[in-house]
């Protein structure tokens, strides 16, 4: 897949694609509809299929202090489009001046003149230009005044749950992974730094890494305990394991602030300064407070059993790269 975020130079087959449009925060079972039908018209006509996002999420200009934690990355989103077999994926930037055009200089300057679109797909609800003005109705007027074809896309309910961004938020901060995850057709990935913490994991027998966020703000699911898998990002390549989580400020400790913690299954590393992501597969329990330090290190044990049993039973991850996976 090619990924373009500089426009002065496109090269050619950038240009001439069909385009699924949206921002595609989580690439969720509906944002995949969308990018279907986009490849649908893509093998109808016989040319690339690809995927115009904003970058960044246009509240994070428009209010930047409200604007939604990311559900994935622009790491994430560009490989699990890969994986739906996107080919070009277009970042267009969000500015003032984006915000301040018409839908129907959006629809020429963007779609026709710079990208020669051939068909468009967004879902049923997408608005465009300035203030949202412009929907689906009028970009299909467009594309029969400009030529190219455009298709409104309904969204997609799961067990009578109608998937948005929103709402699979919603649900991983309450804790309901199974229907987020549901929801997203791929497990809840996040990531950061490993950095050195209180060694407390290590004491009890269960060395964790500590996980520093960065870059934009991203979210966390709600406190408690999880099965994960960990990619490392070795200097050599990235490499996945089985591994039990715990996120939240640890109470029987008197702890405040909240940590992002994972011990890894099997085998012990040197992971300071290193990168990993986690990809949470199921929730275990929530956090507890425990009365004593062998009451918290019995629980510990049957975490890191019900994690295994957990990974084994779950089906291959989407979105996590080219990297081995390394069971516990």
């Amino acid at each position: 897949m090619q990924i373009h975020r500089r426009f002065a130079a496109l090269p050619g087959n950038a240009r001439g694609a069909s385009l699924a449009l949206g921002n595609f925060d989580g690439v969720h079972i509906g944002h995949r509809a969308v990018i279907a039908a986009a490849g649908e018209a893509a093998r109808r006509l016989g040319v690339p299929l690809g995927v115009l996002t904003f970058e960044p999420h246009p509240r994070e200009v428009l209010a930047p202090e409200r604007a939604p934690a990311r559900l994935t990355t622009f790491a994430r989103k560009v490989r699990l489009m890969e994986e739906l077999g996107v080919e070009q994926l277009i970042a267009l930037p969000f500015d003032h001046r984006l915000m301040s055009q018409a839908p129907e200089a959006f629809a020429k300057e963007i779609l026709v003149d710079l990208l020669s679109i051939r068909a468009a797909a967004a879902g049923h609800d997408f608005c465009f230009g300035h203030r949202r003005s412009g929907d689906m109705a009028q970009l299909s007027t467009l594309g029969r005044q400009m030529g190219f074809a455009v298709q409104s896309v309904h969204g997609v309910e799961l067990d009578g749950q109608l998937a948005s961004s929103t709402l699979i938020r919603k649900l991983l901060l309450a804790g309901n992974l199974a229907d987020a995850n549901a929801l997203l057709g791929a497990n809840f990935c996040t990531g950061g730094i490993v950095v050195h913490g209180d060694a407390r994991g290590r004491e009890l027998g269960y060395p964790t890494a500590n996980i520093q966020a960065v870059g934009r703000k991203t979210l966390l699911p709600a406190n408690g305990i999880y099965a994960v898998r960990a990619g490392v990002q070795w200097p050599d390549g990235l490499l996945w394991y089985d591994g039990v989580c715990s996120l939240g400020t640890r109470p029987t400790f008197d702890g405040n602030d909240r940590r992002l913690e994972v011990n890894i299954l099997d085998g012990r590393y040197d992971l300071y300064g290193l990168r990993m992501k986690v990809e949470f597969v199921a929730r275990l329990r929530g956090e507890e407070y425990f009365a004593d330090i062998d009451a918290l290190i019995q629980q510990m044990a049957r975490d890191c059993a019900n994690a295994r049993a957990a990974l084994c039973a779950a089906p291959p991850s989407l979105g996590t790269g080219k990297g081995r996976i390394i069971a516990g």
